[in-house]
């Protein structure tokens, strides 16, 4: 929200070398959209970046599967795993030179769940440091729990 021209020449001539209260808070609103703004570019980024690594990973895969097998039926046996032992399993196998086709998939199928837990844990730590608001880092703590114990600990 811009001041007036007339705000600006009354401004100018009432109060050289002041700021005056209305200016002030027009300059700290202008702040706080900008922030804001930065927050919702980084929030969709985030977003952005983990479904398109998470689509690309999934195309590779089924791709290299489907050049190898004739087929696009990929079977998995992950009953029992929670999503930190799942992507574990996919990083120990990457890192001993196992990159399969169904490796890229799971990788994909990783990338994806942990996409809108990144962007949970990125606003808490917004809300917290930046912000400073307790209200919104306690609520958006509360889902970053929840997600934590769904994905992680169950």
């Amino acid at each position: 929200m811009k001041p007036s021209i007339f705000h600006s020449l009354f401004y100018s001539k009432h109060h050289a070398g002041q700021k005056s209260a209305a200016l002030h808070e027009t300059e700290h609103e202008n702040k706080e959209h900008d922030m804001q703004f930065d927050m919702e570019s980084l929030v969709g980024a985030i977003l952005l970046v983990g479904v398109l690594l998470s689509i690309s990973l999934l195309i590779i895969g089924i791709a290299w599967y489907y050049a190898l097998t004739g087929h696009l039926g990929v079977h998995y046996q992950i009953s029992g795993m929670n999503l930190f032992s799942f992507f574990i399993q996919d990083l120990h196998q990457v890192f001993h030179g196992l990159l399969q086709p169904h490796i890229l998939i799971s990788l994909g199928i990783n990338v994806l769940m942990l996409t809108p837990y990144t962007r949970v844990l990125i606003s808490m730590l917004y809300f917290a440091f930046v912000e400073h608001n307790f209200k919104y880092t306690m609520f958006t703590g509360f889902v970053l729990v929840v997600l934590t114990y769904s994905l992680f600990l169950r």
